[in-house]
């Protein structure tokens, strides 16, 4: 697997989880799960088996680089790409890809957000191994499709077409938006629509080629800045470019326009953790349907509630139900389960 390049996409400010998640420290950073490890650390941890670790790139904002540079420490400084503003994922993809293809032109490449957590580590790792070998034998990308468990309106799909001979991998029909309810339980019902992880796996060819046919403008800003990596200059060229090209997503760009997109059905208890209910579903509960991340949280006549605060000198609630509570760098949140839909507003 020495051929082998993780990309980790980084940059986001994790807004529904305020207010244990800030732009200036977001969730991705963060030990959401009280396990001693931050999302990014636990995604370098989960990755490592499949390539050493200079194969490793983390793309985020340059206000996070430091903070990247300090969790984790055994990723070389020039493998963590400064964006130096947020321009959606298309660009940020291929700034990365771009970079690896200077040195390594015969590149495979898994491409990963930061801030997802697996449960089936073994099972995850050996999916990814196929994804990567199907994908090294001609211009293929291949998407992990989650094995659905609920009517999710929280997740984009991926419908999937008839599977390969000798595969576990389907060829795409077809991508779909976030849907309501009523249609998230068809698409379950169905049992060939799958949540999409936004992990991708590919040919550093197959994307580069990708992106130069379906969004020639980006490809050639890649280009110019290509000019510059790894020199001197390398990062002045990219605070002049990237900041110019659109923002568009890679699903946009090319998922949904190519015609050689793969999906892997994969079922290895995964979750994005994007809202604090979900969250609470995978954390362990007490008997009262309580989660708790914090050592001195002592709860009374409490149902239903997940608490997240472990820097507290000491929390105490009584007759509080169905509720959110977090407290972090002397930020409080005290909502309602049902409207954490909210808290994005509720954010000063």
């Amino acid at each position: 697997m020495n051929n082998t390049h993780i990309v980790i996409m980084a940059g986001g400010i994790g807004s529904r989880f305020w207010p244990m998640s800030t732009p200036e420290y977001p969730k991705q950073f963060v030990d959401v799960m009280g396990s001693g490890k931050t999302m990014i650390q636990m995604t370098v941890e989960r990755f490592a088996p499949l390539c050493p670790l200079e194969n490793m790139w983390v793309v985020t904002s340059e206000d996070y680089v430091d903070i990247v540079k300090t969790q984790i420490p055994e990723i070389p400084h020039h493998n963590i790409l400064s964006e130096p503003c947020a321009r959606n994922t298309a660009p940020c993809i291929a700034y990365a890809c771009w970079k690896i293809m200077a040195k390594h032109p015969q590149a495979n490449i898994v491409v990963t957000p930061s801030d997802a957590l697996v449960i089936n580590t073994e099972e995850f790792r050996r999916i990814i191994g196929n994804a990567i070998r199907f994908a090294s034998e001609g211009e293929r990308v291949v998407t992990l499709g989650i094995k659905p468990t609920r009517p999710e309106t929280g997740y984009g799909y991926i419908a999937a077409a008839e599977q390969l001979a000798e595969s576990e991998i389907c060829a795409v029909e077809s991508f779909r938006e976030k849907p309501d309810v009523d249609t998230a339980r068809q698409y379950l019902d169905a049992g060939n629509y799958f949540w999409n992880a936004g992990i991708f796996v590919w040919n550093v060819d197959t994307i580069v080629g990708s992106l130069r046919r379906f969004t020639p403008e980006l490809a050639s800003k890649m280009d110019r800045m290509a000019e510059s990596f790894y020199t001197e200059n390398e990062k002045d060229t990219v605070a002049d470019i990237f900041p110019t090209c659109e923002k568009i997503s890679i699903d946009y760009a090319v998922m949904e326009k190519a015609d050689y997109i793969y999906t892997y059905p994969s079922d290895f208890g995964w979750s994005d953790v994007g809202t604090w209910g979900s969250l609470w579903t995978l954390l362990p509960h007490d008997e009262d349907g309580n989660a708790v991340v914090g050592k001195n949280v002592h709860l009374y006549e409490c149902k239903g509630c997940i608490v997240h605060a472990p820097d507290a000198a000491s929390v105490v609630l009584e007759g509080i139900e169905d509720s959110i509570v977090v407290e972090r760098a002397g930020r409080i949140l005290i909502c309602r389960m049902s409207e954490e839909q909210r808290i994005k507003e509720f954010q000063k």
